[in-house]
């Protein structure tokens, strides 16, 4: 089988996609993770699926990664890595709470949220962003498709203007190596 056709249709999307990204709302984004990072801070990172692979691997990309060469760290905390608790919520209380929850208690004046949702409607990341927000702290959300109310209710949008899921998580993760490999440079 050729699937070269596939193949040329699917990388056109993926730079046409990353052509159009807004780079302000990235050096903002850059800009509240150092602030986070000097006050140390914790950024809570969470996202269902693809996004919580995607969390997960910010999660690694900061504490493991940028921190490896720099004399403080970052505080990174992937709110969807502990399955028996995410799980427990879940059973007890409710999926739609299994961030949320996560953060009452813990959420302290500067702690940042870094939320993913493709669809930007996902409604244990918007009840948890919602949370945040009451309490004062600010948002960097990373949405697609049209970024639903998640891209509304962020501080910082940075939004992968594209209408497929699998492009929307690829742009994600490229946002995360950016940050990380700019951050590596500057802090290190």
């Amino acid at each position: 089988m050729d699937f070269m056709k596939e193949m040329s249709a699917y990388l056109e999307m993926e730079l046409t996609t990353l052509r159009a990204l807004d780079m302000d709302s990235l050096n903002r984004a850059l800009n509240l993770l150092v602030e986070a990072f000097e006050n140390g801070n914790t950024v809570y990172v969470f996202g269902n699926g693809g996004s919580a692979a995607t969390a997960s691997h910010f999660q690694n990309d900061f504490n493991k990664g940028v921190s490896e060469h720099t004399e403080k760290k970052f505080l990174f905390q992937c709110l969807n890595d502990n399955t028996a608790t995410v799980m427990a919520i879940a059973n007890d209380i409710g999926y739609d709470e299994v961030f949320r929850f996560q953060l009452r208690g813990r959420l302290k004046p500067g702690d940042l949220i870094l939320a993913i949702s493709g669809s930007g409607n996902s409604k244990n990341v918007l009840n948890a962003v919602e949370y945040a927000r009451e309490q004062g702290n600010r948002v960097i959300g990373l949405t697609g498709f049209r970024g639903g109310k998640l891209r509304k209710l962020s501080d910082v949008s940075l939004h992968a203007p594209v209408e497929n899921i699998q492009i929307a998580e690829d742009i994600h993760l490229f946002m995360n190596h950016l940050m990380m490999w700019v951050l590596s440079r500057a802090l290190a």
